[in-house]
């Protein structure tokens, strides 16, 4: 499961942060001061922090520089009520993968959380083997047994999802949302077919499949 650190001061966004992110299926752990916050961020193994910029006992840019001067491998996204580019530029310069200007959507945010966490895959893991397949994030290429196996943009996307979410039960809404966009319009017949294909692609069984399993009356795993 995606582990997400918030380092939040203010109770109430702080607790919208958190119930929020629970619900589209996030480990969720709150931080309310600049010093706990980084504290936590070296003892958890999370894979993003939404870091707030006015803390107490130390500030956001402070703990973000620590954070990777510590070589954290971990992703940042900076929150910020201050409009200021420069600021902004600070934060980004500082080592942050993104910012959000306060006050901010909750739709907004999680579309920000999603892409960065899809280029962290793509930056920090370059393939991924389980069975006989390896999958080649950088060149975009699925091989089986080391011949190139031909997947179309959204099967692949479809299976890079699976793996960055890997042993999460993920909706058919969920897989809409990560794979087509929030704004598209597929049925959820269309998300059951790309599945079929995929399965067929990367099974050794497609009729019994081991490593994309369908769970019942919820969605699909991927435990590869």
């Amino acid at each position: 499961m995606t582990r997400i650190l918030v380092i939040e001061d203010e109770p109430g966004i702080a607790l919208g942060l958190e119930t929020d992110l629970k619900l589209e299926g996030y480990d969720v752990e709150v931080a309310r001061d600049g010093e706990t916050g980084l504290r936590r961020a070296r003892e958890g193994a999370f894979d993003l922090i939404l870091l707030d910029v006015m803390l107490p006992r130390k500030d956001g840019f402070a703990v973000c520089r620590e954070i990777r001067r510590a070589r954290l491998p971990v992703s940042i996204i900076v929150l910020t009520a201050k409009t200021h580019e420069a600021e902004k530029v600070l934060g980004l310069e500082l080592g942050a993968d993104d910012y959000v200007t306060k006050p901010f959507s909750p739709l907004e945010l999680r579309a920000r959380i999603k892409a960065v966490l899809r280029r962290n895959i793509s930056d920090t893991l370059e393939t991924y083997r389980f069975g006989d397949i390896e999958v080649n994030f950088r060149r975009g290429e699925v091989r089986r047994a080391g011949a190139v196996v031909e997947t179309t943009a959204i099967e692949f996307r479809l299976l890079a999802a699976f793996i960055r979410l890997r042993g999460r039960v993920l909706t058919r809404e969920q897989l809409l949302d990560e794979v087509w966009g929030r704004d598209s319009t597929p049925t959820d017949r269309v998300v059951d077919n790309h599945i079929m294909n995929l399965r067929r692609k990367i099974e050794p069984s497609p009729e019994e499949p081991r490593f994309l399993t369908s769970v019942r009356g919820l969605g699909y795993r991927f435990d590869g």
